[in-house]
This record gives C-alpha cells, structure tokens and sequence, in this order.
C-alpha cells in the first residue's frame, strides 16, 4: 500500500478552466466586454494573485460601482462550481484504490473554497481524504501538511509520493522530506537546478499510475 498525495488544482481539476468559465459569467452579467477574460486571467496568476487583488484590478479598469466583496465571491463561486474532473482521471483513481493504495488531495488555499471544488467535481467519492492548508495550519511546501496528510490517510509518509504541477509548493515540499515526487510539466521546462521531481508527467493520469505501480 501507497499514499499517494496529489495537489488538486491545475493538476486534478482544470482550475484555470474553472476559472474562466466564472469570470465569463461575471462580465456577462455585468455586462462588460467578453475580450476581458483573457486580461483577468492574466491577472488572477492561476489563483495564486489574492481575490482581492483581482478584484481591485476589474474595478480599476471598469469603474462602473461593482463592489469588491461582489466581485470576489461571484469569482469564488464559479471556480468552485464549474469545477469538473475528467472520466479519465475519475477511473485512474478508482484503480489506484481498488489496488489498495490511499489517495489524499493537499492543496493550499482557503478550506470552504477548495473543500467546495472537491465536493461540486464529485472528486469527494473518489479519495481517502482532502487536507487543506487552511484546515492544516501548514502550506506547501511546509512539512506540516504533508504530515496532516499521512495521518488522515492513516499511513506514513515513508515511501509516499506527491504529485502536482507547481515546482516550489509540491515537488519542493516532498524533496524537503525525501518523498518521492512527480511532476505536472503542463508544457514548461524544469527551472530549478538544487532539486528535482522523480519524475515528469504529461498528464495526471499517467502520474498516478507512475506513483502506483
């Protein structure tokens, strides 16, 4: 048995695709120019720029009265609600616990907003736990939530793996603790030169079965 640790956004749902479809919505609503998405996915960085920030940015460039709380949890709502898991990493999971292995999702963020993309892409019936850095007391890459990860799996973290798509919160946090890691590309070359993945994956279905077989 193995504890296979995987990142949930970006890596086991699409968040930017989430993402976009909320921010869709949202100028449609107010009917602001559909050519903005691309702008405010620029500027929302993958999530990782704060909701606030974000949404000061729209309102800068469309003083029109939207409010900032308005705006954060219209954005908040779509990217959570949109949230969606394919057929095939849906079935990768399942193998990989019918084999016997425990799957636990770790990801940063805020716990209603990540425990809600887990739930809306029906990814809750398809693992063993979801540890969220909020929850944890821990971010990636701190040890402290891989730890929480370990112990809601109910298994060491000796011989587990990590996979995710973000260099300096999955593949550092498990090279700090000596797990062994795998690697989301998503089309970029590796940039770090005093740590590595044990391995680089197209896609999250092959990086699951690499950590499970």
């Amino acid at each position: 048995m193995t504890l296979i640790m995987i990142d949930l956004d970006n890596t086991l749902i699409d968040r930017d695709a989430a993402f976009r479809l909320g921010v869709t919505e949202f100028l449609a609503a107010h009917e602001l120019p559909a050519s903005d998405v691309d702008w405010i996915m620029t500027v929302d960085a993958s999530g990782y720029a704060p909701r606030s920030v974000v949404a000061q940015a729209i309102i800068e460039r469309h003083p029109v009265g939207l409010v900032e709380a308005e705006i954060v949890d219209f954005l908040r709502r779509g990217a959570r609600e949109h949230a969606r898991v394919t057929h095939d990493t849906a079935d990768a999971l399942r193998e990989v616990r019918e084999a016997g292995h425990r799957v636990v999702i770790v990801t940063n963020g805020v716990e209603w907003q990540q425990l809600g993309k887990v739930t809306a892409s029906g990814l809750d019936r398809l693992v063993d736990a979801t540890v969220v850095s909020e929850g944890a007391g821990s971010r990636k890459p701190e040890p402290g939530i891989f730890h929480a990860a370990a112990e809601a799996a109910g298994e060491p973290l000796e011989g587990a793996w990590m996979i995710g798509d973000r260099d300096d919160a999955d593949i550092l946090g498990a090279h700090r603790l000596g797990l062994r890691s795998v690697w989301l590309h998503l089309g970029r070359e590796w940039a770090q030169s005093e740590y590595a993945p044990t391995h680089t994956a197209d896609a999250v279905v092959e990086a699951i079965k690499y950590a499970a077989q």
